[in-house]
């Protein structure tokens, strides 16, 4: 497998500072290329966010060159074990973030979604709201936001158009940095050539629609990288247009056969 990777990052036109993150990794293996793509949507005064998702931004970035590579010497990959590391990670950093954010006198917190391929399969890691989607012959939502209104949904107290417009849609259940407990949710999935996957922060989503994503990244569109980070920038300036305060991040993945 192959990858056609490209990223982008606004800071839209409200806010003085970007608090999203973006991180794209790819090396040659013995399970062939494997990727991965995290996106961290960071909140917080001022820079506090920025610090927040940065931080942890960092820490997959070490651990993409420290860890995996222990977890790729056995011939099937070990996703018990995976989760352990994501897990002890993201642990290591709720604590490690909340702990400065009191010596401050503040509070701070970052979202994540943590994409890796190996060996034709996906593991998704995610905390809060940013979100994971496929796009093959539709596009699928493979991520379940934690936040209060898809909680409330869950239970039948909510619609989905009610949930749209409901003053407490952007309330997390939990974030790291900014939760006493942490407890990712963990999907796998099959990895397939010509396939496009997309990670985004909740800014890059809130006023488009999935079908206008998916008219983007379809896969037989993005022949290359060029096409894909246009393709990027184009739904960037229609949510400025449509006048979405956040941040937003998008990272798309287009997996290709090799040869």
């Amino acid at each position: 497998m192959i990858y056609k990777i490209a990223a982008h990052s606004d800071v839209g036109i409200v806010k003085k500072t970007n608090q999203d993150s973006v991180l794209v990794k790819i090396a040659q293996t013995n399970h062939g290329k494997v990727c991965l793509c995290v996106v961290c949507d960071g909140m917080g005064g001022l820079a506090d966010g920025e610090l927040a998702s940065a931080t942890v931004i960092r820490e997959f970035d070490q651990w993409f060159i420290n860890k995996l590579p222990g977890l790729l010497e056995t011939p099937e990959f070990p996703m018990d074990e995976l989760r352990v590391q994501w897990d002890d990670l993201v642990m290591r950093q709720n604590k490690k973030l909340a702990k400065y954010a009191s010596g401050i006198g503040t509070r701070m917190g970052t979202t994540v979604v943590a994409f890796l391929v190996v060996d034709d399969k996906y593991y998704i890691m995610n905390i809060g709201d940013s979100r994971a989607y496929m796009v093959s012959d539709a596009i699928y939502q493979l991520t379940k936001d934690q936040t209060y209104v898809q909680y409330e949904m869950d239970l039948g107290h909510l619609t989905w158009e009610q949930a749209q417009t409901h003053p407490q849609r952007n309330v997390l259940l939990q974030c790291v940095g900014a939760s006493d407990e942490i407890h990712p949710d963990y999907f796998v999935g099959d990895a397939n050539p010509d396939t496009t996957f997309i990670l985004c922060s909740d800014g890059f989503r809130h006023v488009i629609s999935p079908d206008e994503i998916y008219e983007k990244f379809r896969p037989e569109l993005l022949e290359n990288e060029d096409i894909i980070l246009q393709n990027i920038v184009s739904l960037v300036e229609l949510n400025k247009s449509r006048k979405e305060v956040d941040n937003i991040s998008a990272a798309v993945i287009r997996t290709c056969r090799e040869g």
